[in-house]
């Protein structure tokens, strides 16, 4: 495992105990990194700090990534504290339930605003506001979450296919924009997993089968395999990647039937 002591890195997107975003956290601490994990709402701040409470030294700050002045106030937040940021995980995404629940074609147009600003202008929006803080260090590392559903139709998945293929768009822009200071953008692919995001899309359970059924490795992921993805992608075992989406799916992606 790569080694982040002393590094100082950021956690966005964790909502529960299963989520990927939290088994990054757990990984990057566990490399040495210590953290500042963010909670969008008074709604999931006791789950926030009821984790955070598990790694050393945290900080527990609020940023609703809709928000640009929540953005700005969280990078002034980690300037004072740290002092410059090394790298940073963004695991924002949200789509209405209408959107997921009907038809594609169906999707109206607010919920189609709403999934695209928090699922991924929000990248765009943390990095402008991050990006300082990590030249203070001489360079980072960002990194983003996606899914097959952005290059291939799966059921009920609708519309965050689109905001994700609009994530990973960003991903590729943001690394051009940002490689001359060092800081590289990628993004992380991650296999069907149970996640408390994934239990809004209906049908969920048949797309894990199926993973089992037809992945070369014949098995589904789980967080803790896209978190040791993530540390390397995180660290400067990674120095020269940049731009690029991961498969961490079990080979799903390179299956035709």
């Amino acid at each position: 495992m790569p080694d982040l002591t002393g590094k100082h890195g950021l956690i966005l997107g964790i909502a529960n105990k299963r989520s990927i975003s939290w088994a990054i956290a757990q990984a990057t601490a566990a490399a040495g990194a210590r953290l500042a994990l963010t909670y969008p709402s008074e709604r999931l701040e006791e789950n926030v700090r009821e984790l955070a409470a598990k790694l050393d030294n945290p900080l527990v700050l609020p940023c609703d990534v809709t928000s640009d002045q929540q953005i700005a106030e969280l990078a002034a937040s980690l300037d004072r504290e740290f002092g410059g940021l090394d790298f940073a995980v963004h695991g924002a995404g949200f789509a209405p339930a209408d959107a997921l629940h009907n038809p594609f074609v169906e999707t109206s147009r607010e919920s189609f605003r709403i999934a695209l600003d928090v699922s991924a202008y929000s990248l765009v929006g943390l990095t402008r506001a991050v990006a300082p803080l990590m030249e203070k260090r001489g360079g980072g590392s960002i990194l983003t979450l996606t899914f097959i559903g952005s290059d291939r139709v799966y059921p009920n998945y609708n519309v965050m296919g689109v905001a994700k293929a609009a994530l990973e768009s960003s991903v590729r822009y943001l690394a051009n924009d940002l490689g001359p200071k060092n800081i590289r953008v990628n993004a992380i692919s991650a296999g069907a997993i149970k996640t408390l995001a994934a239990s809004g899309i209906a049908g969920f359970s048949t797309i894990l089968q199926v993973y089992r059924d037809r992945a070369p490795l014949r098995r589904g992921v789980d967080t803790a395999e896209v978190a040791d993805a993530a540390v390397f992608l995180l660290s400067s075992a990674s120095r020269a990647v940049t731009g690029e989406i991961l498969m961490v799916d079990a080979g799903m992606h390179t299956v035709g039937i």
